[in-house]
C-alpha cells in the first residue's frame, strides 16, 4: 500500500535555546558560501520610493546586484564583501531604514498588503503596524526578543493570520453608519491571539499596537521563568506556555482592557491557504479611479533593473510607496485606472510575474548552491528546469483536490529554509534525488516518490 501524502507527526518536545538565535541583520551579517548576507526588516513591507533606491544601490554598490524578498516581508542582500558592513549601514541610516540599531533584528511585523487598497478591508492595520514599530524601537526591554519572535497584523481577510505569529492582531470592523450595504467601517477592534491558542483577547482598535507590545512582554517574562531560553511562544516548554488568559493579565497591568473570547476563528483553513488570492499578480481594483499592481519575483530574486522599474513607477504613477509581501511579491499602490494596464504590461516585459495564471506563481525555493554551503544541489537551476520541462515537481504527486492550486516549493536540505506556512507541496533534495510530500498544516512531509533531479533546461519566460 502506497503511503499517505501526508502523517500526523508526534509531537516533538521544544528546544532548549542555550544561546541566542545568530539571524542575520542590517548589522549582523552572515557570512554564507556567496559572500556576506544582510537581512533588512521592512515592517509590514513598507519602503518608501528614496529607500527602495537606496536598497538598489547597495546591491549594485556592495552586493551581486540582486535583492532577495523573504517570507516575511524583508529583503535580503547577498554576495556582500568583506568589510562592506560600515558603507552598507550608513546607506540604510540615511534612508530611515535603521530607527534604531538596537531593535534592528526584532522588527519582524507583518500586514495585510492589501490592506485600504481594495474594495473589502478598509481596517488600517498598517497604521497599526507603523505604531508597534514605533513602540518597539522606544522599548528597553524589546531588545531581548528573537530575531525570530513574529508579529501577524491582519486586516481581517485572513491571509496573513495563518503565517505562524507569536502575536497576531485580527482586526474586527464594525458597520458604518449610514454605509451602504454591509461594507465595513475602521472603527472595529481586533483578537488578539498569542502563538497557537484558541482562545483571543477582543480589544479595541487604538489599544491593538499597545497590546501586542504587552503581549510581547509576557511572551518574555514566561520565557524567562521557564529557563528554556525559547525565542518563540511555541518553543515555551509544557506548564510554562502563554495562553490569552496570561496576556490578559498583563493587559490590565498595562491599563488596556480586553475581553476573553474562549474559541476564536481560526486564523487560516484548508479553503483559503495562505498563497489564495491575497496580493495575486494582476491589477487590484480599490475604490473609484484607484488601482495597485501586484507582482511576484521568480522563486523571490530580481536584479536590480526591474526594482528600479518598480520604483519608478511607484514614483511617477503610484502613491511614492511599494509594499513588499509575504509570498515574495511586491504591491504597488495608488495608480489610475488608465495606467494600470501599461504600467503592468512593462513589469512583464521586464521578468516579473503579472499573471495568476503563470506557472512560475506558486513556485519557491530556497537559496539552494552556489549560496548556501548546506544545500546538497541547486535546487533554483532545478526548479527551473522542472518548469521548462512541463512540471513543477520532478515527478507529480498524485492529481486530484489535494494537491490542487497549493505552493510548490523547493529545499536543497532538510531545514527548508523559507517554506510556505499551511497546505504545501514539499520538494526536498535528498542524497538519492528530490523526495516529493504533501505537507497539511500541522504534518509532516512524508516521501511519496524520488526523482532524480531533473536535467538543466532555458527558463521559461515568467
Amino acid at each position: 500500500m502506497p503511503p499517505s501524502p501526508s502523517t500526523r507527526p508526534q509531537a516533538a518536545a521544544p528546544p532548549l535555546r542555550d544561546r541566542g538565535d545568530a539571524c542575520p541583520g542590517a548589522l549582523r551579517l552572515h557570512r554564507a558560501a556567496d559572500g556576506h548576507l544582510a537581512r533588512i526588516r521592512l515592517p509590514a513591507g513598507d519602503l518608501t520610493v528614496r529607500q527602495a533606491a537606496v536598497l538598489a544601490d547597495a546591491a549594485d554598490l556592495l552586493g551581486d546586484g540582486h535583492l532577495s524578498l523573504t517570507s516575511r516581508g524583508n529583503v535580503e542582500l547577498r554576495g556582500l564583501a568583506e568589510g562592506c558592513g560600515g558603507r552598507l549601514a550608513a546607506l540604510l541610516r540615511d534612508a530611515g531604514l535603521l530607527p534604531s540599531e538596537r531593535h534592528e533584528r526584532i522588527r519582524n511585523i507583518l500586514a495585510s498588503p492589501l490592506a485600504g487598497l481594495d474594495r473589502h478591508t478598509p481596517s488600517d492595520v498598517r497604521r497599526w503596524a507603523r505604531e508597534l514599530d514605533a513602540l518597539l524601537c522606544a522599548s528597553e526591554w524589546a531588545t531581548a526578543l528573537s530575531g525570530r519572535f513574529l508579529f501577524v497584523l491582519d486586516d481581517g481577510r485572513g491571509d496573513v493570520a495563518a503565517l505562524g505569529g507569536d502575536v497576531s492582531l485580527l482586526a474586527e470592523a464594525e458597520a458604518e453608519p449610514g454605509a451602504a450595504g454591509d461594507r465595513p467601517g475602521p472603527a472595529g477592534g481586533a483578537l488578539l491571539r498569542v502563538g497557537d491558542d484558541p482562545a483571543a483577547l477582543r480589544i479595541a482598535g487604538p489599544d491593538a499596537p499597545r497590546a501586542a507590545l504587552a503581549a510581547a512582554e509576557a511572551f518574555l517574562t514566561a520565557a524567562a521563568a521557564s529557563g528554556s531560553g525559547a525565542w518563540r511562544v511555541r518553543e515555551l516548554p509544557d506548564g510554562h506556555g502563554l495562553t490569552a488568559r496570561d496576556v490578559a493579565a498583563a493587559l490590565r497591568s498595562a491599563g488596556i482592557g480586553a475581553a476573553y473570547v474562549p474559541q476564536a476563528p481560526a486564523p487560516g483553513t484548508r479553503t483559503s491557504p495562505p498563497y489564495a488570492d491575497s496580493a495575486a499578480p494582476g491589477i487590484v481594483e480599490g475604490p473609484d479611479d484607484d488601482r495597485a499592481l501586484s507582482v511576484l519575483a521568480p522563486l523571490g530574486r530580481l536584479s536590480a533593473a526591474p526594482w528600479r522599474l518598480l520604483t519608478a513607477i511607484a514614483a511617477d504613477d503610484g502613491s511614492g510607496a511599494l509594499r513588499l509581501t509575504p509570498w515574495r511579491g511586491i504591491v504597488l499602490p495608488g495608480l489610475p485606472a488608465a495606467a494600470a494596464p501599461r504600467r503592468l504590461a512593462e513589469l512583464t516585459t521586464a521578468g516579473l510575474i503579472t499573471d495568476p495564471a503563470s506557472p512560475w506563481h506558486r513556485l519557491g525555493a530556497c537559496t539552494g548552491r552556489p549560496g548556501c554551503a548546506k544545500s546538497l544541489t541547486d535546487v533554483r537551476a532545478d526548479a527551473t528546469a522542472a518548469l521548462a520541462a512541463g512540471a513543477a515537481v520532478p515527478d507529480g504527486l498524485p492529481t486530484g483536490p489535494a494537491s490542487e492550486g497549493l505552493p510548490v516549493y523547493w529545499s536543497g536540505c532538510a531545514r527548508r529554509c523559507g517554506h510556505p506556512h499551511g497546505s504545501w507541496i514539499d520538494v526536498l533534495a535528498t542524497a538519492e534525488g528530490y523526495r516529493v510530500a504533501l505537507v497539511e498544516p500541522d504534518t509532516a512531509p512524508t516521501t511519496t516518490r524520488t526523482a532524480a533531479p531533473p536535467p538543466t533546461a532555458p527558463a521559461p519566460a515568467p
